[in-house]
């Protein structure tokens, strides 16, 4: 079964990379660049895998993963932090958050890969 992975970002050149990847192994990718707008996403595509960057305009991407991680129907849903803040202390916060992992910028495919397992 292909993931349905949505890649949040406020910046597009950091949606591309993780992007142009998964559709190469056959995954279906929903792009967007703020919180509220993956929100909406989650709530009408069958999401498995969200990269969720923390510095967000507006909202921040640990908001929104609470407000996900609120929600019983998308508990399923594998939450990776996508930051480029990935000092130990920050790792722990994030996981402490409600993140199933976290991916440092800038990526490397073995990365990504092991991220989204």
């Amino acid at each position: 079964m292909n993931r349905h992975v949505l890649i949040v970002d406020d910046v597009q050149t950091n949606r591309m990379l993780p992007g142009m990847i998964l559709r190469g192994l056959g995954d279906v990718i929903y792009e967007c660049a703020g919180g509220e707008e993956a929100l909406a996403i989650l709530a009408q595509a069958p999401i498995t895998h969200v990269l969720l960057d923390i510095s967000l305009p507006k909202v921040s991407g640990v908001d929104i993963c609470r407000r996900i991680r609120e929600r019983p129907d998308w508990r399923h849903i594998r939450l990776i932090a996508y930051t480029a803040h990935g000092m130990e202390q920050q790792t722990h916060a994030f996981l402490a958050a409600g993140f199933d992992g976290v991916l440092v910028k800038p990526i490397r495919r073995e990365d990504l890969l092991r991220a989204l397992a």
